[in-house]
């Protein structure tokens, strides 16, 4: 889904903002089908497991099995993948990278727009490239979604070559662009729960760590005033 081992160390360009959330559960839920289908065919989530998933986004064992678990994994077994070391070799040259840390490498904003910049590129060994990784060496995964987009392209530069000025989506897919990008912010918001599933506790403690804080607050308050009450 998101590219060689290369796309963990490089990038850049102009990032758009994934408005990703980690308090939508219906985002998370929706991002976690997303992967499944579309991603987790080449990449793995090794540092996280089924059951795991299943107890922070509010799924059954069930659900989990038969819609997310595409490997025949066991149920409190870490999230692989179906692709052999063999077939990426064929198809890539390489393993495709794990997925678990790169919402913490990169951040939600580079993977929602990544995820949106793949265009045509005849030039490209897969037929595809991307403007925020270029010369990326894997497809759009998203495509059937997105759409077919071309690269629009500026003057050239001192080097003779082009930069992309635009990509323009000429053949459309089977979401528009407001459901396209809530699709590329569901798998977003998937991975950046992945990244650091404590954060979803960490979220639900801070409300009850605010309200001791202010509780405390004024008992300390009050302490005082009964301390000081007779020192003038």
């Amino acid at each position: 889904m998101a590219a060689s081992s290369m796309a963990l160390a490089s990038g850049g360009g102009n990032l758009k903002q994934s408005g990703a959330r980690l308090d939508d559960r219906a985002s998370l839920q929706r991002g976690a089908q997303l992967y499944m289908n579309y991603c987790a065919g080449c990449h793995s989530l090794k540092y996280l497991r089924y059951s795991r998933m299943a107890e922070d986004l509010g799924l059954t064992e069930e659900e989990v099995q038969a819609n997310l678990n595409l490997t025949g994994a066991k149920f409190g077994e870490t999230i692989g993948t179906a692709m052999t070391p063999e077939h990426a070799q064929q198809a890539f040259g390489k393993m495709p990278p794990d997925l678990s840390l790169i919402a913490r490498v990169r951040g939600s904003d580079w993977i929602y727009t990544y995820l949106k910049s793949f265009y045509l590129d005849e030039s490209r060994p897969v037929g595809w490239n991307n403007t925020l990784f270029p010369n990326v060496s894997m497809p759009n995964p998203l495509w059937e979604m997105q759409g077919l987009q071309h690269a629009v392209l500026g003057k050239a530069g001192p080097g003779g070559e082009a930069h992309v000025e635009r990509l323009e989506l000429r053949t459309p897919g089977t979401q528009d662009a407001e459901a396209f990008d809530q699709s590329a912010r569901d798998i977003t918001a998937f991975l950046m729960y992945a990244g650091e599933p404590a954060a979803l506790k960490r979220q639900g403690m801070g409300v009850w760590v605010i309200l001791f804080l202010a509780a405390f607050t004024i008992l300390a308050y009050l302490l005082k005033k009964e301390y000081w009450r007779d020192v003038h």
